[in-house]
Order: C-alpha cells, then sequence, then structure tokens
C-alpha cells in the first residue's frame, strides 16, 4: 500500500459527512438486511435503539429525556458522553455497529449492558456461542475468533437519558483507523436505523453493508424470533 494520503478508501471513510451526523438525532424507520437494504460492495459475496424503535436506548424502561435545571433562571446542561473503543482485531471481517451506548451501558462500562437488550443472545445464537452467559471479557474473545467486531458510529455526545433522539453534538468516530486496525474488514452491519444514517459512507469504501433490526426490546415491531431469523441471514450471507 502506498502513503495514507494516496488510499482511496481510507479518503473515502474519513470524509465528512454532515448529512450522516444530523440524521442521527432525527427519526427514521427500522429497516431490515433484506436485498433492498444490503449492498454487497465491489466484488464482495453492520445506541442501544434505532429512532421509531420506542422509547429508550438498550432497551431501558427508565430512560428518556431528563431535565437537568437546577433552578429558575438556570441553563439546560449536559456533560458531554463518550464512548468505547472498538472491539476488533487484524483478523475482523464483519463488523456490527450500534449508535451511542445507553446509560446502562456507560454505567457498566460495556456494550449492550442492559439485561432487556437482545444483543448479546442474538449474536451468540447466530455465532453458535453463550454469549449472554459469559463474563463481558469472555464475549469480546469469542467474538472476535469468529472474525467479528462491535463498535459505534458515534465517539460522543451530548444526550440527557438514552433516547437516540435526545442526541445533541454527535460526533462520529474516527472510522478512518479501521483500515490499520482491521485490515480484513470486507462489511459492515448496522444494528438498528440511526446507525445506519453511516452505511453510505461505508459503501462508498467499498464494503458490504446490511442493516439489522435493533436488539432492543423496545423494538416491538418483531420477535425476538423474526430478528434472530434476519440477524443470521445478514451475518452468514457468502461466509
Amino acid at each position: 500500500m502506498t502513503a495514507r494520503s494516496a488510499d482511496p478508501t481510507r479518503r473515502r471513510l474519513a470524509a465528512t459527512d454532515k448529512r450522516a451526523v444530523n440524521a442521527v438525532v432525527s427519526s427514521a424507520a427500522d429497516g431490515d438486511p433484506s436485498a433492498a437494504s444490503r449492498n454487497r460492495g465491489s466484488g464482495l459475496r453492520r445506541s442501544d435503539r434505532a429512532p421509531g424503535d420506542g422509547p429508550p436506548g438498550d432497551g431501558n424502561p427508565g430512560g428518556g429525556t431528563r431535565d437537568d435545571r437546577s433552578g429558575p433562571g438556570s441553563t439546560l446542561r449536559h456533560e458531554v458522553l463518550r464512548g468505547f473503543p472498538p472491539i476488533v482485531d487484524r483478523r475482523t471481517e464483519t463488523l456490527i455497529l450500534g449508535s451511542f451506548p445507553s446509560e446502562a451501558s456507560l454505567a457498566a462500562g460495556q456494550y449492550y449492558a442492559h439485561p432487556r437488550n437482545q444483543f448479546w443472545r442474538l449474536l451468540g445464537a447466530c455465532l453458535g456461542e453463550p454469549l449472554a452467559d459469559l463474563d463481558y471479557g469472555e464475549r469480546g474473545v469469542r467474538v472476535l475468533a469468529h472474525r467479528v467486531g462491535i463498535w459505534d458510529v458515534l465517539d460522543a455526545c451530548r444526550r440527557p437519558g438514552s433516547l437516540d433522539a435526545a442526541i445533541r453534538d454527535p460526533r462520529p468516530n474516527d472510522f478512518a483507523t479501521l483500515r490499520e486496525v482491521a485490515p480484513a474488514l470486507k462489511r459492515v452491519l448496522f444494528n438498528g436505523a440511526t446507525a445506519a444514517r453511516f452505511a453510505r459512507r461505508f459503501a462508498a469504501a467499498g464494503l458490504a453493508t446490511a442493516v439489522l433490526p435493533s436488539s432492543s426490546p423496545a423494538h416491538a415491531g418483531r420477535s425476538y424470533e423474526q430478528k434472530l431469523a434476519l440477524w443470521r441471514s445478514a451475518l452468514w450471507v457468502d461466509r
């Protein structure tokens, strides 16, 4: 490979996409990893909640907008929240992207920490691993062994509660680094429609993309069994 500046994939991933960032805070209907919503890429065989999936991210019924005013005349204040580093390595071929960790996840320091979120159950069933029953550290080890990675589209934001719709000042992750830390990456799956707002960026870089139904139980439009069928279809196509 030539110098970084000459890497067209890196340039496309690094390009600022304000439409994608701004769309993170707007409503969207969840999509399916069907032929209509899947991009297989050039010559290639994905918050815990997406807008329209129901109230709080990560299936947290206590989430939602919270007013942090301390008294008359005070202004609304929310600290800048920081997400987690990616769970990837040089063998990773498939990356699953969420939007941003929920309050429960941030408090635990773990991806998809709320017990009602179906992420670990769904992914475990797809990989044939009892991920939901394992310690968090072991989950990452097992996932990486299957050449699957986990990350979010946002690195930081301001957000009262866990609603994606409450996100303010979103800052996307530095996706340009993916070619360095995950050089074998072939496709990106998006856990819900909010994360999927970034799909075009990855498709333009030649990566296959697909939208997964949100793992949040707040997304009641499909049963667990229906979600699992769609996750399996997206994860195992042409593998």
